[in-house]
């Protein structure tokens, strides 16, 4: 996706500029994400929540997409990703756990190929234990800076002036709205951008590794005249794939586990994985050709 790149690559330079600048930005910038966060959820509560009409049937859905967004950006923070060398991560007790469903036989097939956490991972912060709440977590992004930018569009018109009143009876300054308006404008469309990259992996059952390494064994394959065919680590529907990923439905925890902010264990323990039956290696790439495909025969 060109516009992935583009979007990938601007986030990067800003990274790059930001550790330039005071030698190790991740801490900054989680900061900096909390406070414009804050910013956006008071703005929103502030300005446009009292305009909503039917307010008994409209604020429960805000606050709960403000709550899914604070605490799975939590989550992500604070949830070790998970390494090889590390143990296995348990699952913890207490309110915000959820009990998965009861285990029923779903047909996966299961395969135990070396020992490696098949996972993307964006500077070692987002892994296994909390990849999946990273995608939750701009899932939840992308939908508070959608309807702030559509529910708040006429206060917007308001603060800058074009609706020629002075009148501006909220606690936020007009000149903090105008900003974080146009803020979540930006976010909502790049956030929007990466988001379906992620998702269209997950539905692919690709890691980011994996979509680099397969979009060089397509060029090979192609020069060479042969029909690349790639193993998937999970199965052949997309709906499966996404189903592992968050781990629900049969083989999992429930289906509101998606929209309540709730910890859940990974679908596995990153030794073993979903694998689909009778593929041992990519069609169409010979021996020896392989990228970062795991060395088992090393391993045996």
């Amino acid at each position: 996706m060109i516009c992935a790149r583009h979007v990938f690559r601007c986030f990067k330079w800003l990274e790059r500029a930001g550790d330039r600048v005071t030698g190790a930005a991740g801490p900054y910038f989680v900061g900096l994400a909390v406070i414009l966060q804050a910013i956006g959820a008071v703005s929103f509560f502030s300005v446009i929540q009292p305009s909503l009409p039917l307010p008994w049937l409209t604020t429960p859905p805000c606050v709960l997409i403000a709550l899914n967004l604070f605490t799975h950006y939590y989550y992500v923070c604070t949830v070790p990703p998970g390494f090889v060398q590390d143990e296995v991560l348990q699952p913890g007790s207490g309110r915000l756990w959820a009990s998965p469903s009861q285990r029923k036989s779903s047909g996966v097939r299961w395969s135990n190929r070396g020992i490696t956490l098949l996972t993307a991972r964006i500077n070692q912060c987002v892994g296994l234990n909390n990849e999946r709440h990273f995608v939750l977590f701009m899932t939840y992004l992308v939908s508070s800076t959608f309807f702030l930018s559509i529910l708040g569009y006429s206060q917007a018109l308001e603060a800058v002036g074009l609706t020629y009143s002075n009148n501006w009876p909220y606690m936020v300054p007009q000149l903090a709205y105008i900003l974080t308006y146009m803020l979540s404008v930006v976010l909502c469309i790049a956030v929007f951008i990466m988001l379906c990259w992620h998702v269209w992996g997950v539905a692919r059952g690709e890691t980011t590794v994996e979509a680099q390494d397969h979009e060089v064994y397509k060029r090979i394959a192609k020069d060479r005249g042969d029909v690349l065919c790639v193993i998937s680590y999970f199965l052949y529907r997309r709906s499966t794939n996404l189903r592992l990923f968050f781990n629900i439905g049969p083989d999992g925890y429930p289906w509101y586990t998606l929209i309540l902010p709730l910890r859940i264990m990974p679908y596995t323990d990153g030794r073993s994985w979903a694998r689909r039956e009778g593929f041992q290696r990519h069609q169409g790439i010979q021996e020896g050709e392989e990228l970062t495909d795991d060395d088992d025969d090393d391993d045996e």
